[in-house]
């Protein structure tokens, strides 16, 4: 009877050693279909010349002649990077080392929006990545809003299948006329297409590029039950690789880079290959949300008494 309890106290320990690592170690049980690397077909740009401080300015500092970019997150403040131009349409992507520890609150966010010149009526399309408590890794929350469209927040998270505390990763986003694409190491995980029945709900005015880390303990961390603990401060996230190939906007004239009356200067993801996935994307994008996407805004009917009318 004593071997046998021995044994049953064994398999507990086991069990518990189990559950608290499984959590940490979600990323090895997924290897993601091959994909084309997106990443490789645009150039990188210089932080220190296509960025300016947005704020925490004492917590950035870019490094590597400009080409990399430490941002910060103390009890003083957080900080954050905006680009100098706007744009309307484009591909955006940066490879992001995201802070190691305890992080819960901690918010890392790659985004466009446009809040600054149409404070009512604005657009946003977020990559936002969540810190973890002890039990979680760190979440993948996409969202998109439009014409001000905040009380209608399209959010859907993801697990990743790596450690994104370990080494950089490419986290990406097209915009055009057709449809928003978010990918992870160039695999799509969420796809939200353009239609001519809602398109109001579709963000279509120009919008500067942003990345900042910041407190969300108000809600980041299951809602908030997990504030930022500051005796891990700083929480530092490493910002690489910068990517913004697009439309300029210029403001002063109220017309973009990109003419259909020049040929050199279309749109660089208007062509037929951003037009819609390929299969293998579609592929790797069924992979992701099947194996990874834990939330979706279209099946909360706890929250919504009408759906979205895109979903």
């Amino acid at each position: 009877m004593a071997f046998l309890q021995e044994i049953v106290v064994l398999g507990l320990l086991v069990l518990c050693m189990t559950a608290a690592v499984s959590s940490h170690s979600r990323h090895s049980r997924y290897t993601p279909p091959n994909v084309m690397r997106l990443t490789d077909a645009f150039s990188h740009v210089s932080i220190g010349q296509e960025y300016s401080t947005f704020f925490g300015g004492s917590n950035t500092k870019l490094l590597n002649n400009g080409s990399s970019a430490n941002l910060a997150l103390d009890k003083s403040s957080g900080s954050g990077l905006v680009s100098r131009n706007k744009y309307y349409y484009g591909f955006f992507s940066a490879a992001i080392k995201l802070p190691s520890g305890l992080s819960p609150g901690v918010v890392v966010a790659f985004y466009l929006s446009n809040a600054d010149n149409y404070p009512h009526n604005h657009d946003e399309i977020d990559i936002e990545l969540l810190g973890h408590d002890m039990r979680n890794d760190w979440v993948l929350q996409t969202n998109v809003y439009a014409n001000g469209s905040t009380g209608t927040g399209r959010e859907e998270k993801f697990y990743l299948w790596f450690d994104p505390t370990e080494q950089h990763h490419h986290y990406s986003i097209i915009w055009n006329s057709h449809h928003i694409v978010f990918l992870v190491d160039n695999v799509p995980v969420r796809e939200f297409a353009h239609s001519s029945s809602y398109p109001s709900v579709y963000p279509s005015k120009p919008m500067s590029l942003y990345a900042t880390i910041w407190d969300g303990s108000q809600w980041a961390t299951h809602g908030g039950k997990y504030p930022v603990n500051y005796k891990y401060a700083p929480f530092v996230v490493s910002f690489a690789e910068m990517e913004m190939t697009g439309c300029i906007f210029n403001q002063s004239a109220l017309v973009t880079s990109c003419s259909k009356a020049n040929p050199s200067s279309l749109d660089p993801v208007d062509g037929p290959e951003f037009a819609r996935l390929s299969k293998e994307q579609s592929v790797a994008m069924d992979w992701a949300r099947r194996k990874l996407m834990f939330y979706s805004y279209c099946n909360d009917k706890s929250r919504f008494k009408a759906m979205p009318p895109e979903c």
